[in-house]
């Protein structure tokens, strides 16, 4: 796998490749979270690909406090190669590059394939309750 920055062209196939992963959400529009990450930290957008397909994807950010990942998906034809990890770490050490002292990330609390894949990656699961507000609403 070849990981490199998203460019506009890999939009069909990086939606496509979320909804086969389960990630797309009826009140989070995909184009639209595209289009949101292109205007703020577009670099921090990975995709991975092999033969010239995007199989893989990981969103970063990072707002000078913490930093985020989103978006982690490998087609599952793909899984169980170590794609995962290696989208992971580029996103830490793109992460790392601005000074990012602790990563966060969301997992549904019944994922626990996707909890136990970060726990093996050192993550750990933080006592917190995450709280939202929207203020766009994508539907």
């Amino acid at each position: 796998m070849t990981v490199r920055q998203f460019q506009a062209a890999d939009a069909a196939a990086v939606i496509r490749l979320w909804t086969d992963c389960g990630l797309v959400r009826p009140w989070n529009d995909p184009q639209r979270d595209i289009a949101r990450k292109l205007g703020e930290q577009p670099e921090l957008f990975l995709v991975g690909e092999r033969d010239g397909q995007v199989m893989a994807s990981v969103m970063a950010g990072f707002d000078g406090h913490r930093g985020w990942i989103y978006y982690l998906a490998v087609d599952p034809a793909h899984r169980g190669q170590s794609h995962g990890v290696t989208l992971v770490r580029a996103a830490e050490d793109l992460l790392l590059q601005r000074g990012c002292p602790k990563v966060n990330l969301m997992v549904r609390s019944d994922n626990a394939d996707v909890i136990e894949f970060y726990r093996n990656l050192d993550y750990t699961v933080d006592e917190v309750a995450v709280l939202s507000r929207r203020l766009v609403r994508d539907d």
